[in-house]
């Protein structure tokens, strides 16, 4: 058997290695356009920023070491153009020349490019301007950063990229704005839960200019600099990176005539199979579905990629091995804070018109009382009735990233709220609390499926009226009330409600809220065992 691999990187190093490990008599050979296979996309921005020293680190096999341990003819810097499925032939554009092979199965593994679009401007063409996909784009960056000593930055795009790169050049002493389209960077979370990565990043003095795309760039005076133009105004900085995501990169299956969707995404079944019999496709390139919704989608990830390529390996030799959809569950450092997402967000489940509810918690990352404890913010989605998980966002510090990944596997075994309340997760005062923040987003549902409590939501707060038919009621402390509140809110401590409860009208609803909600729902609590009407504001003023 002749096996044929388009690309090398994660989901195509990862087909050939396994299938080496099935058929030790397979012929595999694997074409990479690139002098690189096997490299760490992921950790490119920061070896420019630094926390990488060794540009070795970078390449986890090189051409030889791959051929050396799974006898793979890998051949580097050789093209993958053509694709006839009749022949069972690819043409192939070397340094020696053109060339044909052929094949029995064929896996393509191209992946995805930076998206670029044509800009305006006397400097549109600048080689200050950079994309990062590859590790040459990396060292054209490293290079210039070291060579030039560039003092400030813009970064178009706010996705993972972008702000891995923000947070980079940041670390460098640059001076950084960030552009995005959208109203919000890390596209998905949701709104709110973005608004702690905005103010976290403005702390740091970072420049967030939202809802505001490029125009044109242009020449800054006489010292080469650049000019950025966009929606709000104009940018001056000395570099650029170009991040505003990407796209398949499947014109080769387009023109063999294989399956494509409207984004450009190939076609494949869950064993990773085109609509050719003897052609595979897998990695950022490949349309998946969504495994919470059941929605085709296009998700560009390194985990799905790597599983991918290991399926495609297996059915070619035998295994009958399927691919069981993609959940997003994905992770990013953004300059101190940790930020971790699985499932889908609350946009999604609003777009599909889902029945879902939302909560959110705030969580320390171990025991209050053993020192460097930090909170953590959850926003929970879910499925009103059932209680069934759809999606987390956590935003944090330390332990933000085990909690994700606990609700992560939730998702995967479809459980519900009343599940996640009985996990017996890990306990000691290093590392967690008693009630993990897992148990809590469990005990928080289901305390509104079971009607002990009803929620009200931030953006509720502005419709609520100030006419005196309802009462809006705050609980935290008279210091803390003092230093920012509400408008609109009365102020009753919770320690002092019960002996103040008749200065409040029960046949009046009451909104109450606390810093974080978990006072509020106790309040709630006392109030509604006393004949109140009583909403709780879900993640508190703070929120």
């Amino acid at each position: 058997m002749k096996v044929l691999i388009v690309g090398g990187v994660a989901g195509g190093a990862s087909a050939a290695a396994r299938l080496r490990r099935l058929d030790e008599r397979a012929e595999i050979i694997l074409f990479e356009r690139g002098d690189y296979i096997s490299f760490a996309n992921c950790g490119l921005p920061y070896y420019i920023g630094g926390a990488i020293t060794d540009k070795e680190a970078l390449t986890l096999q090189t051409p030889e070491s791959f051929r050396a341990r799974f006898n793979v003819d890998v051949r580097t810097g050789s093209e993958v153009t053509a694709v006839d499925p009749a022949r069972k032939e690819v043409t192939v554009r070397a340094k020696s020349g053109e060339y044909r092979e052929s094949y029995d199965k064929l896996i393509l593994a191209p992946g995805a490019e930076p998206i670029r679009p044509k800009m305006e401007g006397s400097a549109a063409d600048s080689d200050r301007i950079f994309t990062l996909r590859s590790i040459p784009d990396t060292y054209r960056i490293k290079d210039y950063v070291d060579r030039s000593k560039p003092r400030s930055a813009v970064i178009v795009g706010g996705g993972y990229i972008g702000i891995e790169m923000a947070e980079n050049l940041y670390r460098l002493g640059m001076d950084i704005t960030v552009v995005e389209m959208a109203d919000q960077v890390i596209g998905p979370l949701d709104y709110d839960m973005a608004c702690e990565v905005h103010n976290h990043m403005r702390s740091l003095g970072v420049r967030l200019l939202l809802g505001a795309g490029v125009s044109a760039i242009n020449m800054a005076g006489s010292g080469g600099g650049l000019e950025i133009i966009t929606g709000k105004g104009s940018v001056q900085a000395d570099m650029l990176i170009m991040a505003i995501g990407v796209r398949p990169e499947s014109s080769l299956a387009r023109d063999a005539g294989l399956q494509i969707n409207e984004r450009g995404g190939i076609i494949t079944d869950e064993h990773m199979l085109t609509s050719d019999p003897h052609i595979y496709a897998v990695g950022d390139a490949v349309e998946v579905v969504d495994f919470v919704t059941g929605q085709k989608v296009m998700i560009p990830l390194a985990g799905p990629a790597n599983k991918q390529g290991r399926i495609a390996a297996d059915n070619i030799c035998g295994i009958s091995s399927k691919y069981k959809n993609t959940q997003g569950s994905a992770i990013l450092k953004a300059f101190d804070l940790t930020v971790a997402t699985t499932g889908i967000n609350e946009k999604t489940a609003k777009r599909l018109g889902l029945d879902y509810d939302k909560q959110f918690t705030y969580s320390a990352s171990h025991a209050g009382y053993y020192p460097g404890a930090v909170n953590m913010s959850i926003k929970t989605v879910y499925e009103r009735g059932t209680g069934k998980i759809l999606g987390a966002q956590i935003v944090g510090y330390e332990g933000a990233d085990k909690r994700c990944d606990v609700l992560a596997t939730a998702i995967r075994a479809g459980m519900t709220a009343s599940d996640l309340t009985e996990l017996e997760l890990c306990y000691a005062p290093p590392f967690s609390s008693a009630k993990d923040p897992v148990n809590m987003v469990g005990f928080s549902i289901e305390n509104l499926l079971t009607g002990k409590v009803k929620n009200y939501h931030w953006h509720d707060v502005e419709h609520l009226p100030r006419d005196g038919s309802v009462t809006l009621l705050d609980t935290r402390t008279d210091m803390e009330f003092e230093a920012g509140s509400i408008p609109g809110y009365m102020n009753i401590p919770l320690d002092e409600l019960r002996a103040r409860i008749d200065e409040l009208d029960r046949s009046r609803p009451v909104y109450v809220t606390c810093q974080i909600g978990l006072r509020g729902y106790v309040a709630a609590r006392i109030l509604a065992q006393n004949g109140f009407d009583t909403y709780n504001l879900s993640g508190g003023y703070r929120l």
